[in-house]
């Protein structure tokens, strides 16, 4: 079973709406079983599951204090992947569940703040010796800031060249426990989904070949 989690100490860079997306993408790809876990106090994903008319992903119940017991108990259940969304603050809590990671994934919105931003994350994520990636979110179509934002956050780690674009239907998929590959599957936002989530397995793969390796 691999563990991802979406992590980024900045808010409004759509965590809950990536965590949601990939755990049904993975679900419709045949790489279940998938289970999500919410770790927000705000409990946004929490929230969309329960409007989930679909019986996957499973919503698996989680505090910080039992997280890794929780996660035993669904590696031994025969689960694939499990999605962990994280609150939007500069909290020591966030560090918590990044160290039960097996992938981080750090969504980032392609602004000047949020770029100068999310090097507390990143610093968070190498600390704890976790491969991760950055997946651009809510970007501009044709936006000259995407680009800039891809070649800054290259300096620092792998960036996804599937980039999820600013568009209304992947909140307003949401709202009945929905995603866009459900809403709309033929659409422009759940091609976007589909190659995000096979960018996160394929450095998934990578990462656990290099881990094989160095121990070998």
């Amino acid at each position: 079973m691999k563990v991802i989690v979406i992590a980024n100490q900045k808010g409004g860079v759509a965590k809950t709406t990536l965590t949601g997306h990939l755990a049904v993408a993975a679900e419709l790809a045949g790489d279940g079983p998938v289970a999500v876990i919410d770790t927000d106090p705000q409990a946004s994903l929490a929230d969309w599951w329960d409007n989930r008319k679909a019986e996957t992903p499973i919503f698996a119940n989680a505090t910080l204090d039992n997280l890794a017991k929780q996660l035993e108990l669904l590696a031994a259940n025969g689960f694939s992947y499990v999605f962990i969304d994280t609150q939007g603050s500069f909290k020591a809590e966030i560090g918590w569940v990044v160290a039960v990671a097996d992938f981080v994934l750090i969504p980032v919105k392609p602004s000047p703040h949020d770029l100068r931003a999310v090097g507390k994350t990143v610093d968070m994520v190498t600390g704890e010796g976790k491969p991760f990636a950055f997946a651009l979110t809510q970007a501009k179509q044709n936006a000259t800031l995407t680009v800039q934002a891809v070649a800054a956050l290259s300096a620092h780690g792998v960036v996804s060249p599937a980039i999820m674009h600013d568009r209304v239907d992947y909140a307003s998929s949401m709202v009945d426990g929905r995603t866009v590959l459900e809403t709309d599957p033929s659409g422009r936002s759940a091609g976007e989904t589909i190659a995000l989530w096979t960018f996160v397995k394929e450095r998934i793969n990578v990462s656990t070949k290099a881990r094989k390796a160095a121990a070998a």
